[in-house]
């Protein structure tokens, strides 16, 4: 998967929050991590160990190669795994996800793509419980969503009992509609 400016956008909003240190995770859970590009981002602005999940191999081969030639290879781990099913031994501070953003959309007649691109290999509701399992008690979750998406996503981790802490909606110009929403739980009102 190429790397988008949407990503980027996220990856620099989380990254900020952390450089500001607003955010102070130790220990960093990707999922979905594509070709690695929010995990370097996070390592980036933190000393956090980061843990990457890729179900994808082509895109999971992409994460090592670019881990091993980052100045912070010591501290990423990538996972060739579905997170529905891999099974981690530590809880999380932060978990990031740029998860699949289609459901009933158009299709690639590339399986790769639909993969990672639609919801039939990670649905939101699968996502939130991948979260509630490896989330620490005072954690936060940042999310990328297509801003379609945004509000049944907020009602589900509402069901889950995660609280919405921030969201930032992103548009091209004043005179576009929303097309993202950078979303930012956590599992109590407080943090």
């Amino acid at each position: 998967m190429k790397v988008c400016t949407d990503s980027c956008l996220f990856g620099a909003w989380i990254a900020k929050k952390i450089e500001d240190k607003i955010l102070r995770p130790e220990y960093i859970l990707d999922i979905g991590s594509g070709t690695g590009l929010l995990s370097l981002m996070m390592a980036q602005k933190s000393g956090a160990k980061i843990d990457a999940v890729e179900i994808d191999e082509n895109s999971f081969e992409q994460t090592i190669i670019n881990f091993k030639n980052s100045a912070w290879k010591d501290r990423l781990n990538v996972f060739h795994a579905d997170i529905k099913t891999w099974e981690a031994e530590k809880k999380y501070d932060l978990i990031i996800s740029n998860p699949p953003f289609f459901e009933n959309d158009l299709r690639s007649a590339n399986q790769n793509k639909n993969l990672a691109k639609h919801h039939d290999g990670l649905t939101l509701k699968e996502l939130l419980n991948s979260v509630k399992k490896y989330l620490n008690e005072n954690g936060n979750l940042a999310v990328l969503l297509p801003f379609h998406r945004v509000e049944q996503f907020k009602n589900l981790a509402t069901e889950l009992n995660f609280f919405c802490r921030e969201e930032l909606l992103v548009r091209q110009t004043e005179n576009h509609t929303f097309f993202r929403g950078m979303l930012l739980f956590g599992r109590n009102k407080m943090n």
